[in-house]
């Protein structure tokens, strides 16, 4: 399995980064190397996060990081797995 980013993971991941990256750049770099980290390791074990409880398919997942929710979806068919964004706040919805 590969990893894909969405357009809009990549958007609200930047907005975060630079939100951090105020106070701190040191940290804003940190949080993004570790949590690239987290999502690298997806791929070994897919199904180890907890099933989105937005959505009632299973194949929907949500990697929690520091306080940060970012849901996936494992597409068995094309061997991937679709990074669909990243959010703090239950305001999210796949578009």
């Amino acid at each position: 399995m590969y990893i894909v980013s969405s357009s809009r993971y990549e958007i609200e991941l930047n907005a975060i980064v630079d939100f951090i990256g105020k106070d701190s750049p040191g940290n804003a770099l940190n949080f993004a190397k570790k949590l690239e980290a987290k999502i690298n390791d997806l791929p070994h074990f897919p199904y180890k996060c907890r099933q989105s409880q937005k959505f009632g398919d299973t194949d929907i997942r949500e990697l929690i990081y520091e306080g940060y929710v970012i849901p996936y979806r494992v597409n068995s068919a094309k061997e991937r797995i679709e990074i669909l964004g990243i959010f703090s706040e239950n305001e999210w919805e796949i578009r």
